[in-house]
């Protein structure tokens, strides 16, 4: 079985890029997101850029499974 990257459905906040993110690193998904917001203003937004491409790139958890 090979592991996909999703947006989870069931872990979501804002579009659940932290939740499959969670899954499949297996890290606890409020440190991902803890440590997304402190590198987001330590990035100058950045990585809210790219918070938004991974939007647009991840697909959700139903179209993988």
């Amino acid at each position: 079985m090979t592991k996909r990257l999703y947006r989870s459905e069931s872990k979501r906040m804002i579009a659940g890029i932290c939740g499959g993110l969670e899954d499949y690193f297996k890290i606890d998904a409020t440190l991902i997101r803890l440590i997304f917001v402190a590198g987001m203003l330590f990035s100058a937004f950045t990585l809210f850029f790219v918070y938004l491409v991974a939007i647009l790139v991840i697909p959700n958890e139903s179209e993988v499974q």
